[in-house]
């Protein structure tokens, strides 16, 4: 049999988010009798009497437990040796803030499973909490937005039950005429598309985005076709650009002349080019100034320069000066907005748990129970002590002590 523990996430700041609901974990063990274990949590979003009214067992020891499933990286301290492990570990850019977490993975013979590479046989994601980051992130790049103008006071989506209650208060939101831009056409760009539905703002072209005014406020979804181009003049060809991203240079400044806005939902390769630097934002024609980063890559090591810190959920926005390419308080009219909150889904955690859980039970679990999994292979970034056979690039990473 089975047997699955949903662990207490250790990092700080806290996430509030799981893998698996409690309606979940009883669809789990009825259907497939799998053992299911769950640790007490004062913070999780479903509460811990919500599992036990489903009969699901709290249990402080999980030791007995095969596999443990998580969200966040795991605090090295609490790493059981022999375990398999799932969560976002944000080691395969070669982070090194996690460089010591990968090393005692290691040390502890750990397998462990990264979500973020979880994918199917063609190479797409069959896990994610991407379409909730872009949701959140855009809502709190209005917030930031409407604290800046001092046109409205929208309430923060971590102070609403779900995102149910969070669209009531769209129904009368007074934005003014502004103009946003969102970059990415992918699970953030989707989410963050539909809250700026939800909000009544409109959506136009690129084109039209680039060449009219407007007397409410708009924006424009673009991907890769129109923020980069080819360096030597040659027409644009998406596969190309992901095979070849050093071959591209950005297209984005025509944006920057017109947006007022930028939400920013990319996936990042670092041979790409970036969008703009922090010397075309001290620029008198570059216009954006409230900057909603859900790629949330640090500068330098990042597609836009202004992202210095992830920001929290309980501070979201901070400012930025490029003269001076540092952090300043937010919300004055001579600098630069950035929310760059790293943990977005952990704002609507209750429907992102949900979704994400669908999604492990649809795509991830059924590999569990087979003899051998290519899925589950693929996403193996230690086993045994070693690295595994699509992560051999890390060895310089975990052998650098520093």
């Amino acid at each position: 049999m089975l047997k699955i523990g949903l662990i207490k996430e250790g990092k700080v700041p806290p996430d509030n988010r799981v893998a698996l609901t409690p309606q979940q974990c009883r669809y789990l063990i009825d259907r497939f009798s799998v053992d299911i274990a769950v640790a007490p949590s004062s913070i999780r979003a479903y509460r811990d009497e919500e599992y036990a009214k489903l009969g699901i067992p709290l249990c402080e020891d999980l030791t007995d437990r095969d596999i443990l499933l998580g969200i966040k990286e795991v605090p090295v301290e609490q790493l059981m040796a022999g375990k398999t492990y799932f969560f976002f570990s944000h080691t395969i850019k070669m982070q090194p803030y996690n460089r010591h977490l990968l090393q005692a993975i290691l040390e502890k013979r750990i397998r462990l499973i990264d979500y973020e590479v979880l994918t199917d046989e063609s190479g797409k994601r069959v896990i994610a909490f991407g379409y909730f980051a872009g949701m959140a992130g855009a809502h709190n790049t209005i917030y930031a937005l409407g604290q800046r103008m001092g046109a409205f006071d929208l309430v923060r989506m971590k102070d609403c039950h779900d995102y149910a209650a969070v669209k009531r208060h769209y129904a009368h939101l007074p934005l003014p005429p502004v103009k946003i831009v969102l970059t990415g056409t992918g699970r953030v760009g989707r989410g963050a598309a539909q809250v700026l539905r939800d909000m009544g703002i409109q959506q136009v072209s690129p084109q039209t985005f680039l060449e009219d005014t407007f007397s409410q406020a708009v924006f424009t979804q673009i991907g890769a076709l129109w923020y980069v181009r080819r360096r030597d003049g040659r027409p644009f060809d998406r596969a190309d650009f992901y095979a070849h991203p050093e071959a591209y240079e950005s297209a984005f400044e025509p944006f920057t002349q017109v947006a007022d806005v930028m939400i920013h939902g990319i996936y990042w390769d670092p041979a790409a080019p970036r969008f703009f630097t922090r010397q075309d934002m001290m620029r008198a024609n570059f216009r954006i100034r409230t900057i909603g980063d859900v790629t949330c890559d640090i500068a330098p090591n990042a597609s836009i320069p202004c992202t210095l810190r992830p920001s929290t959920i309980a501070d979201p926005v901070y400012g930025y000066d490029p003269a001076t390419n540092s952090e300043v308080p937010p919300y004055q009219a001579a600098f630069f907005d950035v929310m760059a909150v790293d943990n977005l889904p952990s704002e609507l955690p209750r429907d992102a748990s949900h979704a994400f859980g669908q999604q492990f039970i649809e795509y991830v679990f059924p590999e569990l129970l087979k003899p051998h999994s290519e899925m589950l292979d693929r996403a193996t970034i230690a086993i045994d002590g070693h690295l595994g056979p699509h992560f051999t690039y890390l060895d310089e990473y975990v052998a650098n002590k520093a």
